[in-house]
């Protein structure tokens, strides 16, 4: 394995639906900045070390890819997924200023202080979908009984977009992120109609405004006269529903999981749920199963990282849960610890373009976990964690289904 030959193809194989590609220590220790081939056939170039990824991520030269660059396809010909295909880029400016005013806009709504003041209505929420898993009977999906619908019901409610419109909202998203599912029509189809779906929600906010971000973004527009305009409006709607609604969902269904696996880590948190918070974020570090492809930038000049100079032009690939596992950073990387801190994990990336609605993700984590802990502290999984499925294709990682008992 080297830099200059793609021996190694992504999405990498795993022993089991929670585990680790075995290959990643592989990696980190013989070939940190490896080639690799994609599902499309294009090529690219791999980092697996802590220090790498960070140290990329941080510098503000580098960037999402953008219409033009000629950046690695994921998807391979024919098939679909926003996120690979640059014809149905947003129009959110994807580095430099124009991407530091857009979370200038959009980012003083998502902090710390916003999502606690979210946290009762969170709560209230929760509770009434496990109540209705329980009325339904064990066993259930906790995916599909409270993983999908909070997460939906949360960000329709600081959009102000109907909830009941979440089944529309779920075929958007999997269009958008799963690279194998869908054709490139299909795909092209789903972008098409979310969009005009946005365009008339931001128009009706614009005749009506609420309480709501989008109508608050619209009414901020008007009093500085430099706020976002209508693309951006439209197009921060649909990359705040979809990043808002898919990537939580899954995480939920898979903390469970992981935290079930190994039925000392649930006993633990019983006897001690104060460790609920450190416990999310050991979560969101130790989660594996986060799509296989990670986190793709495109290098707009030469760029050395440890000795190694990438040429202009590469794909870069960031693989974090394999950083998120490096012995380098992490004490005992491959254990569970849910008393880890600080646990400075790289699961919303880092610098300019670090997750937005990482306060709100921790914050639905850690009610979900909460109230499953105080209402269901039988809770179980009902089948051998083997015999969990991932979803194939999806480039933010999930399982199908998470049966539980109680």
């Amino acid at each position: 394995m080297s830099q200059n030959d793609p021996a190694v193809r992504l999405p990498l194989p795993t022993d089991g639906p929670l585990d680790p590609p075995p290959d990643w220590k592989t990696l980190r220790a013989q070939c940190p900045v490896a080639g690799v081939r994609l599902p499309s056939g294009d090529t690219g170039t791999l980092l697996t070390r802590y220090d790498h990824i960070r140290t990329l991520l941080s510098d503000s030269r580098i960037s999402r890819p953008a219409p033009g660059d000629n950046s690695a396809r994921i998807a391979p010909e024919g098939r679909g997924g926003v996120s690979t295909n640059s014809d149905m880029a947003l129009s959110i400016q994807s580095n430099g200023e124009g991407h530091q005013r857009w979370r200038r806009h959009v980012g003083k709504y998502f902090t710390a202080k916003r999502m606690t003041a979210l946290r009762p209505g969170m709560k209230k929420m929760t509770e009434s979908l496990v109540d209705a898993m329980v009325k339904s009977g064990a066993p259930a999906d906790l995916k599909a009984a409270l993983g999908f619908p909070l997460p939906v019901y949360v960000i329709c409610h600081l959009l102000g977009a109907p909830a009941e419109d979440r089944d529309r909202f779920s075929y958007w998203s999997d269009a958008f992120l799963n690279v194998s599912r869908y054709s490139l029509e299909e795909t092209r189809a789903a972008h098409k109609g979310f969009s005009s779906y946005m365009t008339e929600l931001v128009e009706a906010k614009r005749a009506a405004p609420g309480e709501d971000l989008i109508s608050t973004l619209i009414q901020e527009s008007r009093a500085e006269g430099e706020g976002l305009t209508h693309p951006e409006l439209r197009d921060t709607g649909m990359a705040l529903l979809v990043a808002g609604h898919e990537t939580t969902a899954n995480m939920i269904g898979k903390m469970i999981a992981m935290l079930l696996a190994d039925r000392t880590r649930w006993n633990r948190l019983l006897a001690d749920p104060s460790l609920v918070r450190t416990a999310v974020d050991e979560a969101l570090r130790s989660d594996a199963n986060m799509g296989g492809f990670g986190v793709r930038r495109y290098l707009p000049e030469d760029f050395e990282l440890d000795g190694t100079v990438l040429p202009r032009g590469t794909t870069v690939f960031c693989a974090l849960s394999a950083a998120n596992r490096d012995e380098r950073a992490f004490a005992d990387p491959d254990e569970m610890d849910l008393t880890r801190s600080p646990n400075p994990h790289l699961t919303f990336g880092a610098g300019a373009h670090s997750c937005l609605g990482q306060s709100l993700a921790r914050t639905e984590l850690q009610v979900a976990l909460e109230m499953l802990l105080h209402k269901l502290p039988s809770l179980d999984l009902a089948v051998p964690v083997a015999d969990l499925q991932k979803v194939e294709g999806l480039t933010v990682g999930g399982l199908r289904e998470v049966p539980v008992r109680w």
